[in-house]
C-alpha cells in the first residue's frame, strides 16, 4: 500500500470514527427521553415541556391576522375548532403539521412509530441535530410549543398505524364529542397506506393522500385528483391494487370502490413527472448477511428511496393548503391532470360552435313548422372562448365525462346542460362520445336530453354546475 494511500485510508477512519462519536453522543443525550418509545413503540406520547409558553390574546390575534384577513373571521374560527389527523411525520407530514399548526388550528393528532436521523434532516420540517434519535412525533410536539404555546393541541403518538384496533386502541378514534375534520395520509409503505385509506372510506372520514414523492423533482407537475385519475405514479397504481383486494376482504366495506373517482372523499396529491432516480441498490452487506436482517420493521421497504427535499416539503404544505381551504370555507377546483394542449382546446371549442348553431337551427325550423317562437329555447352566440374550454374541462370536470367517469383517454365533448339557459361556464358539462348520442337522442325524442342521465347523477352534476364561475377569468 502506498503512503498517500494509507494516509487516505486513515483519514477516512477518522472522519468515520469521528462521526460515530458524534451521532452515538446525541443518542446517548436523548436516551432518557426516547427509552420509553424504544422499549414498546405501540404506546403515544404526551409529553410536554415542562412549561408552556404563554401567548397573550392580542399577540395571538397579531400571530394569525393574516390567516384572518385571508378566510375571514368566520372561516378562521373554523379553523381554530377544527380537529385534524395526520398519520406520517416525515419529509411531507411534518411540513404539513408545521403549516396547519401556524394556521391555528386547535387540535391535531400526530402519529409516526419513526425516530429522527441524520438522513431524515434533508426533508423534515423542523429537525435539528440535536433531535436525531428522538420520536419524530416528539421533536414537532415540542417545535409547535414554541410557535402555538397552547393554542394548538398537539397530542403526539409514537405509534405504527397497523388497521388493527387490537394493536392501534383508540388512535383513529377523534377526541370525545368531536369528529375528524379531514385524515391527512403522509405513509410511505403501501399496505398500510391502503388500510388508513380503507378504513376513511367505510367510516366516511374526508381524507387527503399523498402519492410518492421520491425520485423526482419536478414541481410543475403537481396535481390533485381522485385516486383513479393518478398517472405516472407507480405508488398510486399499487395502491388502487392494493385497496381493491383490502376491500374485497373486509367485510365492513361492501366492496364499495366508488370512492377511488370521488376526489369530494379521498383527494390525492400526486406528481405526473416520471421518476428520475431509481431505488438505491442494496449494498454488499446487505446482499451477503440477507435482506431481511436490515429492516427497521417487520414487511417495510429496504431499498433507499432518493429524495429531493423540496419535494416532501412543498407536497406536505400543499395538503395542508387543501386542508384548510376545505376548513377555512375557501374551497378551489384543483387543476386535474396534464393542461389540455391549445389544439385540442381550439378543436373542441370549434365542435361547440358547431354543435350549437346545429341546435339553434333545429329550434328555429320547429319554429317555423309551428309558426310560433318557442320561449323554452336560449339560442345565441356562445357565452365561452377557447380559455374557458380550459376550465371547463380542468377544473370544473377534471377531465372526466360528468355522466360515465371516462377520462381523456376517450373521446369528450362539451355540451350546453340545460338549453333553456345561456351556453355559459355554469351550463356546460363534458361528455363522452356515447354519453353525448344518447342526450342527443334524448333531446330528439322529449326536447330534453338531461333525461338521458339518471337522476342521481343529474343532481351531482347540477350541485357541481352551481359552484362554477360563469366566467373563467370571473
Amino acid at each position: 500500500m502506498s503512503g498517500s494511500t494509507t494516509k487516505q485510508a486513515v483519514a477516512g477512519f477518522l472522519t468515520g470514527s469521528v462521526l460515530l462519536a458524534f451521532v452515538s453522543f446525541l443518542l446517548r443525550k436523548r436516551e432518557k427521553t426516547a427509552s420509553d418509545n424504544d422499549q414498546n413503540s405501540a404506546k403515544h406520547t404526551k409529553s410536554s415541556l415542562s412549561q408552556d409558553i404563554s401567548i397573550p390574546p392580542d399577540m395571538r390575534s397579531e400571530q394569525l391576522s393574516r390567516n384572518e384577513l385571508f378566510f375571514g373571521p368566520e372561516g378562521l374560527e373554523s379553523i381554530k375548532n377544527s380537529c385534524i389527523l395526520i398519520v406520517g411525520v416525515g419529509g411531507v407530514g411534518s411540513h404539513a403539521v408545521n403549516m396547519l399548526a401556524r394556521a391555528g388550528v386547535g387540535y391535531i393528532r400526530i402519529v409516526d412509530f419513526d425516530q429522527v436521523t441524520l438522513s431524515s434532516l434533508n426533508r423534515h420540517a423542523c429537525a435539528t441535530l440535536e433531535d436525531v434519535g428522538i420520536p419524530k412525533v416528539e421533536c414537532l410536539k415540542r417545535y409547535l410549543r414554541k410557535i402555538c404555546g397552547g393554542y394548538c393541541v398537539v397530542e403526539a403518538w409514537s405509534q405504527m398505524y397497523t388497521g388493527d384496533v387490537t394493536k392501534d386502541g383508540d388512535m383513529m378514534l377523534a377526541p370525545k364529542g368531536r369528529k375528524w375534520d379531514v385524515v391527512i395520509d403522509a405513509i410511505d409503505d403501501v399496505p398500510t397506506k391502503s388500510k388508513l385509506l380503507s378504513y376513511c372510506a367505510i367510516q366516511d372520514i374526508r381524507v387527503i393522500s399523498c402519492m410518492g414523492a421520491g425520485g423526482k423533482s419536478d414541481f410543475t407537475r403537481l396535481h390533485i385528483s381522485d385516486l383513479k385519475s393518478a398517472s405516472r405514479d407507480p405508488l398510486a397504481t399499487k395502491l388502487r391494487q392494493t385497496i381493491r383486494r383490502t376491500l374485497s376482504e373486509d367485510e365492513n366495506s361492501q366492496n364499495d370502490l366508488s370512492f377511488l373517482e370521488d376526489v369530494n372523499k379521498l383527494a390525492v396529491l400526486y406528481c405526473s413527472e416520471k421518476i428520475v432516480v431509481k431505488l438505491a441498490d442494496l449494498t454488499e452487506e446487505q446482499q451477503k448477511d440477507g435482506v431481511h436482517n436490515f429492516g427497521a420493521v417487520e414487511n417495510m421497504r429496504i431499498r433507499v428511496i432518493p429524495v429531493l427535499g423540496t419535494m416532501p416539503a412543498i407536497m406536505g404544505q400543499s395538503l395542508a393548503g387543501l386542508a384548510l381551504c376545505e376548513i377555512g370555507g375557501k374551497p378551489f377546483s384543483p387543476m386535474s391532470g396534464e393542461r389540455i394542449g391549445r389544439n385540442v382546446r381550439h378543436r373542441l371549442f370549434q365542435h361547440f360552435k358547431n354543435r350549437e348553431k346545429k341546435i339553434g337551427d333545429i329550434i328555429k325550423e320547429k319554429n317555423q313548422a309551428n309558426n310560433e317562437v318557442d320561449a323554452n329555447f336560449w339560442f345565441g352566440p356562445p357565452q365561452i372562448d377557447s380559455d374557458d374550454v380550459e376550465y371547463i374541462l380542468a377544473e370544473v370536470w377534471r377531465n372526466r365525462c360528468c355522466v360515465t367517469g371516462e377520462s381523456l383517454g376517450t373521446p369528450l365533448e362539451i355540451v350546453r346542460w340545460d338549453l333553456t339557459k345561456p351556453s355559459n361556464c355554469q351550463n356546460i358539462v363534458l361528455l363522452s362520445i356515447k354519453a353525448m348520442t344518447d342526450f342527443d337522442k334524448a333531446f330528439e325524442e322529449t326536447g330534453d336530453g338531461r333525461n338521458s342521465v339518471p337522476e342521481h347523477i343529474q343532481s351531482k352534476i347540477e350541485a357541481r354546475l352551481q359552484v362554477c364561475k360563469i366566467d373563467s377569468r370571473a
